[in-house]
C-alpha cells in the first residue's frame, strides 16, 4: 500500500501553443516529419484508434501514476497510465525539437510528460496545463519549501478547459488565487493486481490492436526511407567540412560559426546595419538554439550560409564592414 494523491491538472486540448510549437519545428528542423502536421493524429493512427475523439476520451479518463520527476527539467513527470488500455504509445521527435513552451503535455514512449520549463523535446504534444514548478512562491500547492508541485505515485487526472479559460488559470495558479483539486488515496498492489485480472480480455484486445498498428507505422517508415534519414543527415554532416573558398569584401570583417549545427535563422542581409552584440542568425545544435552575435558594428556586406543549411564549426556565414 502506497499513499497516492490524485491531482486534478485543468488540460486545453489542442491548445494553440502546440500548433506553434510544431509550426516552429516545421519551419526550422523538418516538414515532412510522419508526426507533422498535427500531433494527436499521429497519435491517433500509430496506436490503432478509431478518431481523435478516442484520444481525446483516452486522455482525459487516464490516471497517470507519477514514478519520476524532472524527466525534461524542473519537476516535470514521469507518468504512466494505471489502466493498460489508457497506454498511448508514441515515438518521439526524429530529430528533437529545438523549442517547446512551458506545461505542454505530451506522450513518449509510453510515458505522459508536462514539460516544466521551456527547452528542446521530443514527445508528441496533444494539450497544454498549468504550472508543475513555482520558483518564487509556496502556495497550498506548492508547499513544505519545495518548488515542484507533484510527487512520486501521485496520480495525475486531466480535466478539460479552454485555451482561455488556461490563461485565466496560468495567470492565478502561481500566485495561490486559484486552487487545484487533489484527493488523497491509497494504492495497493492487491487491488490492481485484481483489477488485472478482470480486465485481460480487454487489456490483451487493445494492446494487439496498439501493436498492430505501431508495427504498421513502421513498416510505412521503412517503405517511405525514414530510417534512411539518419544515415543521410551524418552524410550531410560530412560535407560540410569541405566548405568552398570564399571572397571576404575588403575592409570587412568575417564572422564564422561557433559551432557545429544547422542554420535555424538569419536575421540579416547584404546591406543592414548591425550594432556590436546585435544577434546576426541562430544556430541549432543539440537541442539548442545559440544565438550568432555581431562582433562589431557596421554594416553587412556578404551572407554565406542559408537557412536550413547543415554548418560545420568555423565555416564562413557573414562578413560585415566595421563602421
Amino acid at each position: 500500500e502506497i499513499p497516492s494523491r490524485v491531482v486534478h491538472l485543468p488540460l486545453s486540448w489542442k491548445d494553440p501553443a502546440i500548433y506553434e510549437t510544431i509550426d516552429k519545428y516545421m519551419a526550422s528542423v523538418r516538414d515532412d516529419a510522419p508526426w507533422c502536421p498535427d500531433n494527436i493524429e499521429f497519435i491517433r493512427r500509430i496506436n490503432g484508434l478509431a478518431s481523435e475523439d478516442d484520444v481525446h476520451r483516452i486522455v482525459f479518463d487516464a490516471r497517470y501514476l507519477v514514478m519520476g520527476l524532472g524527466d525534461v527539467y524542473l519537476g516535470a513527470p514521469v507518468a504512466t497510465p494505471i489502466d493498460p488500455r489508457h497506454r498511448l504509445v508514441t515515438t518521439k521527435y526524429n530529430p528533437a525539437r529545438t523549442w517547446t513552451p512551458p506545461n505542454v503535455v505530451g506522450i513518449g514512449g509510453a510515458y505522459m510528460c508536462v514539460y516544466g520549463m521551456e527547452g528542446p523535446g521530443g514527445y508528441q504534444l496533444f494539450g497544454r496545463t498549468i504550472q508543475v514548478w513555482n520558483t518564487y512562491r509556496q502556495t497550498n500547492a506548492f508547499t513544505e519549501g519545495k518548488p515542484w508541485l507533484l510527487r512520486f505515485f501521485d496520480q495525475i487526472r486531466f480535466f478539460p478547459v479552454s485555451h482561455e479559460e488556461l490563461t485565466e488559470w496560468r495567470r492565478d495558479f502561481p500566485l495561490g488565487r486559484r486552487e487545484i483539486r487533489i484527493d488523497q488515496e491509497t494504492f495497493r498492489l492487491s487491488d490492481y493486481r485484481r483489477f488485472l485480472a478482470d480486465n485481460a480480455g480487454s487489456i490483451e484486445a487493445f494492446q494487439t490492436t496498439r501493436e498492430a498498428a505501431f508495427d504498421a507505422e513502421r513498416a510505412e517508415w521503412e517503405r517511405r526511407g525514414e530510417f534512411a534519414r539518419v544515415e543521410a543527415l551524418a552524410s550531410a554532416a560530412d560535407d560540410v567540412a569541405e566548405a568552398p573558398e570564399i571572397v571576404v569584401p575588403d575592409g570587412a570583417e568575417l564572422v564564422e560559426a561557433p559551432l557545429g549545427g544547422s542554420v535555424w535563422k538569419m536575421l540579416v542581409q547584404p546591406g543592414d546595419r548591425v550594432e556590436k552584440g546585435a544577434i546576426i542568425a541562430i544556430i541549432e545544435a543539440m537541442k539548442t538554439e545559440c544565438d550568432v552575435a555581431s562582433p562589431s558594428a557596421g554594416v553587412v556586406r556578404q551572407v554565406y550560409a542559408q537557412e536550413r543549411q547543415a554548418i560545420a564549426p568555423g565555416a564562413p556565414m557573414i562578413a560585415i564592414e566595421p563602421a
